[in-house]
């Protein structure tokens, strides 16, 4: 069977995380010297799809970090309905693969005029989004030919926590970047296979984590949606027994994402307890007893442990498209690039 271009852009991920920290370090620390110098009193963050996805790990990674709280801003706000936000006293950060969308431009540009220090994360510094930005980071990607986002996600999450890093001075979290492109590419072989026997058949199911591996179980979800025309859904650990829980039955998946932080062992306790009423349950923690244990390569700092899962869930969901006999380069109904307004 031929290698799909998605197959060969999870492939790509560590060397495209190498090529951003050495090709896009000095952008990354002007930037992070701008954030200082401003001093926000919170982040405001602009993006759509998986995009969002990472923007939602970075919200973890800088209320944990930098002590910043981060709001999700809808770009319809500035784009449909033309409403000025008060973002003098905030950075905010935009982020797009593409750097076409009109609604996260349009949003970029209307914080940029409250006085927002505004950055750009993108694939394409030249595109509207970064003309528009006071600054921009360059994910250093490289061309992405599948429909699905895969080098782009992880590059962008780690553009952004660079940008983090570097603006908090975090000597752990820096160190821990530098070794990140080596654990990726051993997430790349990570045998995820047990998961990947259940989902080929699989018409539902359930991904959950907490914190930043919350972030990374949205973006998986997405991924079965987009790539497997599988019904996925996100939880919080938290949330979920309350409520979703109920249309838990025999046999039901659950993916559970656990990183080697203070939340996992809340997370393998919900992962447990949706075995014991029935749940097929995979969990990327050795701490559990009646859920199916996946292989995890731990990093070198626990924001860094969610960005290995994704890649190695990235390797198996493809496998699973290819199984159910769908091309995940090209999924139905769906573009590289979607324009929104």
């Amino acid at each position: 069977m031929k290698t799909s271009l998605m197959r060969q852009e999870v492939q790509e991920i560590p060397e495209a995380v190498a090529r951003l920290l050495d090709a896009g370090g000095e952008a990354i620390r002007a930037a992070a010297g701008a954030a200082r110098r401003r001093d926000p009193a919170f982040i405001a963050t602009v993006a759509r799809g998986s995009s969002d996805h990472a923007c939602t790990y970075l919200k973890y990674a800088a209320e944990l970090v930098l002590g910043l709280p981060v709001a999700s801003i809808g770009p319809s706000v500035a784009s449909i309905y033309g409403a000025k936000l008060r973002l003098g006293q905030a950075l905010c950060l935009a982020v797009s693969q593409s750097g076409k969308s009109p609604d996260i431009v349009e949003m970029t540009r209307s914080a940029r005029e409250s006085g927002a220090l505004t950055v750009a994360v993108t694939n394409a510094p030249a595109a509207p989004l970064g003309t528009t930005a006071e600054a921009v980071l360059d994910i250093h990607a490289g061309p992405e030919l599948s429909v699905a986002a895969t080098k782009t996600f992880v590059t962008s999450a780690v553009a952004g926590l660079a940008l983090i890093a570097h603006w908090a001075g975090d000597a752990r979290l820096l160190a821990a970047l530098d070794t990140l492109p080596e654990r990726l590419d051993a997430a790349t072989r990570a045998d995820w296979s047990p998961l990947a026997a259940v989902m080929q058949k699989a018409g539902s199911l359930y991904t959950i984590g907490r914190g930043p591996a919350f972030a990374i179980s949205g973006e998986a979800a997405l991924k079965f949606k987009e790539t497997c025309q599988i019904h996925a859904e996100s939880y919080s650990s938290a949330e979920v027994l309350h409520g979703p829980v109920s249309i838990v039955d025999a046999d039901f998946p659950v993916l559970a994402f656990t990183a080697a932080d203070a939340a996992e062992d809340t997370v393998v306790e919900i992962a447990e307890a949706l075995a014991g009423k029935g749940a097929r349950v995979f969990l990327t923690s050795d701490r559990a007893s009646a859920a199916c244990v996946l292989p995890a390569v731990r990093t070198d700092h626990p924001l860094t442990d969610p960005l290995a899962l994704i890649v190695s869930f990235y390797a198996m969901v493809e496998t699973v498209a290819r199984a159910r006999g769908i091309d995940p380069d090209t999924p139905r109904h769906l573009k590289k690039v979607t324009e929104t307004r």
